[in-house]
């Protein structure tokens, strides 16, 4: 067994020396082991293995590894616990992480936590889960090091030393004066390479991005990501400081919003559960109702097409060509929606933009439009699929059918983030909906008036 363990042990070697009772072996395993590779791999084992898997985990390492835990395994597993084990893996966890972990238990979970934290650590929690659940407030932890401006560098080393054991990072440090407002930064490469005499006034950076603690977290994700950095600053109204925003909760913000809008632009109601731990009926009820929505609104296209039955009798290639002319528009629709929606998700888009928006989508529908109408009447006529003055028509309603869905495919985002909905509510399946109404209205009356059928 010793010669096949890797580096990440796969479920059945651990079972196997579980079953052999190598639990000297298996320690040594998970204590050369990421915390969340451990918790992946915990994660995927039966549960009834998991508290003794667990325990043989060491003090520290245990705590990180719970917090990359899926919600359930945490529950199972404190439901299991002793008090002294639940006080040790609080007492190990960093504040923002002990909040969103009482936020996601069932009631009768987070009592028996609460019950085994300190005095402070329960008022630190529940300071945190006071502030809206997506504010900035709710992401912070109150673990950073705070230094004075009329500190050494060798003072402030020696307070990192002594209190940076505690704190979530110590790479940056905040100086703040005695009523905790934020004066300015430095960071340890700046301590490092700093005099021991200097004055920590002298070296810090004094032009600081901070976000206050009402602030929408999505946005203090973008601004990880645009200025680069590893920790942010969370003041309130007058400036002081609060708390700190690092960089792996800005990255977990960043995924559960990019989950949130690839749902939504597949019509599906945001879940908060990996696809297996999601039931079937929970599935059911995050798909029907954008399903039944865009049943109900395609009723519209029926009508449509009801009302030019008579056109339509005339010839079976006009009614042949409604498919193509239908997932043509839809598909044109969907490509400028998502180009939008992403843009304005940078935010390399706003609303007063969207003149320009419309002039550059008119010119690529225009383009995209000739391209496609001109191959599609080349192609029917090499098929003989119907009269030059037929195929024209057709070709000529693909030209307009694309034009009008880069439009609407453009507009109609910006449009609803420009009234507070999110953008992404206007994905692929909403726009194919209107674009395909329009584009038999448009095929169906240029029919009628070039045609003269009736």
């Amino acid at each position: 067994m010793e010669n096949i363990i890797s580096t990440i042990p796969t479920e059945e070697e651990i079972l196997g020396l579980l079953k052999d009772k190598k639990i000297a072996q298996i320690r040594e395993i998970f204590s050369e082991m990421n915390p969340a590779d451990i918790a992946a791999l915990l994660n995927d084992l039966p549960k009834d293995r998991l508290p003794i898997l667990f325990r043989l985990l060491p003090k520290e390492l245990a705590a990180d590894t719970f917090v990359e835990m899926d919600t359930d395994i945490q529950t199972h597993l404190i439901q299991g616990f002793s008090d002294s084990e639940i006080r040790s893996i609080m007492d190990e966890m960093y504040l923002d992480d002990a909040a969103d972990l009482v936020d996601e238990m069932p009631a009768n979970v987070v009592k028996r936590i609460l019950a085994n934290t300190d005095a402070d650590t329960r008022a630190m929690i529940n300071k945190i889960l006071q502030y809206p659940d997506d504010s900035a407030g709710s992401l912070m932890t109150v673990e950073y090091v705070s230094l004075r401006k009329n500190m050494t560098v060798s003072e402030a080393l020696t307070r990192i030393r002594r209190t940076g054991v505690d704190k979530e990072t110590i790479y940056t440090c905040y100086v703040t004066d005695y009523n905790r407002t934020l004066l300015g930064i430095v960071t340890a490469k700046d301590l490092l390479l700093a005099e021991e005499g200097d004055l920590i006034g002298d070296i810090m950076e004094t032009n600081i991005i901070s976000v206050q603690t009402h602030t929408d977290k999505e946005d203090v994700a973008q601004m990880f990501s645009k200025y680069d950095l590893l920790a942010m600053p969370v003041v309130d109204d007058e400036n002081r400081l609060v708390g700190i925003v690092t960089i792996d909760d800005a990255m977990d913000v960043m995924e559960e919003e990019a989950t949130e809008d690839i749902e939504k632009m597949a019509a599906i109601r945001p879940g908060d559960r990996p696809y297996f731990q999601t039931s079937v009926w929970q599935t059911f009820l995050a798909r029907i109702p954008w399903l039944l929505f865009l049943m109900i609104s395609a009723t519209f296209t029926s009508l449509i097409i009801t009302k030019f039955e008579d056109a339509l009798s005339v010839s079976i290639i006009l009614s042949a060509s409604i498919p193509m002319l239908m997932d043509t528009g839809g598909n044109c629709g969907g490509q400028a929606s998502v180009t939008i929606i992403r843009s304005l998700s940078l935010e390399d888009v706003e609303f007063r933009d969207i003149f320009k928006v419309i002039w550059k989508e008119l010119r690529v529908g225009l383009m995209c439009g000739v391209a496609l109408a001109v191959v599609n009447f080349a192609k029917m006529m090499i098929l003989h699929q119907g009269t030059v003055l037929m195929v024209a028509v057709i070709s000529l309603a693909l030209f307009c059918a694309v034009v009008v869905a880069k439009l609407i495919g453009c507009v109609l985002p910006m449009v609803a983030n420009k009234i507070g909905f999110d953008p992404a509510v206007m994905s692929s399946p909403f726009i194919t909906t209107i674009v395909d109404a329009l584009t038999l209205l448009i095929y169906f009356n240029l029919a009628v008036a070039i045609l003269h059928i009736a």
